[in-house]
């Protein structure tokens, strides 16, 4: 890929420490902007503003390059964005069987810039699909072997990114013709209803306190899922007092209506809303197993 020296700036500035490369995903074409400039605003492991959207890539060995793709969107409410726990450390997890990685930074729907706030976020995470399958021949990627995952307000965009039709992640440029569909879903404690089961903080600072009930149907994703949806491995705790455990169940319902093969739901007694990679109680640290399983299940058919 060429870059130009104006972009290995912008790459520099935008980096959170010192890690990984960062990319831009737009080029003078964001949509849904006043022309406002937003700096990043980053502490305690946690992204409270974007300027900037783009992804973090974190690539595998090429010797087990396993031409399999996913783009992790980090949780937070959609009031930030906790990049280290929810991105960072499942991006190098996936590193390690061959699986090439995107961390999301996405704009907030309360961003200065931001014309309509509860677009905004999508609209970025469509364009980083789109980004990835663009460039998949760079990474050594399959363009049909592209999924995402998220946790807790990042499994809800991760979720509308599987069942959204609507395409509000355009820039006029080349990468529109890729599709920003995921092949496969992965979800950790995720929100997905907008209605009595929703998390009122992340519904409230995505659609207002008081969004139509156009609103509440769009972004309740259960709702939307059709036979074009991608399976899902699901992941949530009986316990989980933050983001109720039948947001993932009414998503796995929804799924199994309309007999999407490779879908699995794993409810577990114990991990709260902090499901972590590693150091969860009793029987839930067996996920992330379950889920390399599944994950290469699907992508071997």
């Amino acid at each position: 890929m060429k870059r130009s020296l104006c972009f290995w700036l912008l790459a520099g500035i935008f980096q959170i420490g010192v890690a990984q490369t960062f990319y831009p995903i737009w080029n003078n074409n964001m949509p849904n902007s006043k022309g406002i400039t937003v700096k990043d605003s980053i502490a305690n492991e946690r992204v409270y503003q974007v300027g900037t959207p783009g992804v973090y890539v974190f690539e595998p060995s090429k010797a087990e390059n396993k031409k399999t793709a996913v783009l992790i969107i980090p949780g937070g409410g959609y009031a930030r964005l906790a990049y280290q726990i929810s991105g960072w450390q499942l991006a190098k997890w996936f590193n390690t069987f061959g699986v090439t990685a995107f961390v999301l930074n996405h704009r907030m729907p309360q961003s200065p810039d931001v014309i309509v706030g509860y677009q905004a976020p999508l609209e970025d995470a469509q364009r980083a699909m789109r980004y990835i399958r663009f460039h998949a021949a760079d990474y050594g990627i399959d363009i049909d072997k592209v999924g995402v995952m998220g946790c807790s307000a990042g499994g809800h965009l991760s979720a509308c990114l599987s069942t959204f039709s609507e395409d509000w992640g355009t820039g006029g440029d080349a990468l529109d013709k890729e599709s920003f569909r995921p092949d496969f879903t992965i979800l950790i404690s995720p929100v997905i209803s907008m209605r009595e089961m929703a998390h009122k903080g992340s519904r409230d600072n995505l659609l207002g306190r008081d969004p139509s009930p156009e609103l509440l149907h769009q972004f309740s994703c259960d709702e939307r899922v059709t036979n074009q949806t991608p399976p899902a491995f699901i992941v949530h705790a009986t316990d989980d007092r933050s983001v109720s455990s039948l947001n993932s169940i009414l998503y796995y319902t929804a799924l199994k209506r309309v007999d999407i093969k490779k879908t699995t739901l794993h409810v577990f007694p114990e991990g709260g809303h902090s499901i972590a990679l590693r150091n969860n109680p009793g029987t839930t640290n067996q996920w992330p197993i379950l889920a390399e399983e599944w994950l290469e299940g699907v992508i071997s058919d």
